[in-house]
């Protein structure tokens, strides 16, 4: 079986796939990805043998390029030109597998690269799979729709069939035009809702059904196979375990591949040290740093997750999908300080599990944050994240892959 991964977002987006990639190829699949051609990423599918076929611009670069923008960007404009930069580079990747082609393609991240996927995947004429990593996107009269800035929701509407069905509405207006303008191009027919187009009648999630369960949903059908999780057999840096074993374990601060808030890193090492505690700072793509040089900080770049939070006090961290997850799977405490888009969910069910605390917004003040972390660190929060982890599923790229295997089957 021949089967094109296709993504375009950080390592969050990337990771999971990849991990799908291994548990398909342990079963004689040849499966690639097409996902952003980053030199983290090139390391890390070179590393599992996956071969990695280049989305059409480094993500890095991408996000430094629109971050200063976010406050004038247009959201419609950047999806048009996603689309077509991905549509040509997702088309390129199916056809690096010769004239034998694509028996399936499956799809995560961004919408408007979803949109092209699906787009290839029907031009193409492959059968086409949408996961992903959050339930919170599944329309549901069990919860409400994201929200996009620039389209709030109408005011003093509660009832959720009416909020979804805005929903699709809002879509459309956001990525409709630019997708329809893609199809045209290429020969496909327009249509007219966007979002249950690319999302299709049948979701996989890919995401833990404990740490975040799927709500009823209406008018597709949905399932949840467990997060897709890489096995990470990496060894820790000699120095890092040099700290670990010099003291009590550390509280972890990173913020992964987003930008933190002003001056984060200095008011939560202040804030870490208050509580008597040794601090582990992840420089990632915010470029956290240390505020001086004092033993009881250490400073650290991309590590193996899996072998490091089992041996911290806590994870004070973003609220990805992937860290979230991780830290969930340790046993370790979270305080999750959500930024953007699915942040706050994975922030509420820490919080409604037992697990940690969510930070109430994104920008949390000295004393917001210590009392999330005094929290955090209680003996009763530590007990209830050990035995949450114990429920959580390992194996979901396996149980992925063979799902996958039955459907093209």
């Amino acid at each position: 079986m021949r089967v094109l991964l296709t993504t375009f977002g950080s390592r969050g987006d990337v990771q999971p796939l990849l991990a799908l990639a291994v548990a398909l190829r342990a079963r004689g699949a040849d499966a690639r990805v097409c996902a952003p051609p980053d030199a983290e990423f090139a390391t890390l599918f070179a590393a599992n043998g996956v071969p990695l076929l280049p989305a059409f611009t480094s993500v890095r670069d991408w996000v430094k390029e629109m971050v200063p923008k976010r406050a004038t960007i247009s959201l419609p404009k950047i999806a048009a030109q996603v689309m077509v930069a991905q549509y040509e580079a997702i088309t390129a990747a199916a056809r690096a597998f010769g004239e034998a082609g694509c028996d399936v393609m499956v799809a995560t991240g961004l919408f408007s690269s979803l949109a092209a996927a699906r787009a290839v995947a029907e031009k193409l004429g492959m059968p086409f799979v949408h996961a992903n990593y959050c339930p919170m996107f599944i329309p549901s009269l069990d919860q409400r729709p994201f929200e996009f800035l620039s389209h709030p929701n109408p005011p003093g509407v509660t009832d959720n069939q009416v909020l979804w069905d805005w929903n699709a509405q809002v879509m459309n207006e956001l990525f409709g035009e630019a997708f329809n303008n893609l199809r045209t191009s290429v020969g496909l027919p327009k249509v007219e809702n966007v979002r249950d187009h690319v999302f299709t009648n049948r979701l996989w999630v890919a995401a833990d059904p404990v740490l975040a369960p799927c709500p009823r949903p209406f008018q597709t059908d949905v399932v949840q196979t467990g997060a897709w999780i890489l096995a990470d057999e990496r060894p820790l840096p000699a120095e890092l375990l040099a700290f670990l074993d010099a003291g009590a374990p550390p509280v972890y601060i990173g913020f992964g591949s987003l930008p933190a808030p002003k001056d984060f890193a200095r008011m939560a090492i202040d804030v870490v040290r208050a509580q008597g505690r040794r601090v582990l700072v992840s420089s990632g793509w915010a470029e956290l740093a240390l505020v001086d040089d004092r033993e009881d900080c250490f400073i650290i770049d991309e590590v193996n997750q899996q072998a490091l939070f089992p041996r911290v006090a806590a994870v004070v961290h973003h609220g990805g999908a992937g860290t979230t997850t991780a830290a969930a799977r340790a046993g370790s405490p979270q305080v999750v300080v959500p930024q953007i888009m699915d942040q706050p969910y994975w922030g509420g069910r820490v919080q409604a599990l037992g697990i940690g605390v969510a930070h109430a917004g994104p920008t949390p003040t000295a004393e917001s944050l210590s009392a999330a972390l005094e929290s955090a660190l209680r003996p009763g929060t530590r007990a209830r994240a050990i035995a949450v982890a114990d429920t959580i599923i390992g194996d979901g790229a396996r149980r992925a892959a063979n799902l996958l295997f039955e459907t093209v089957a």
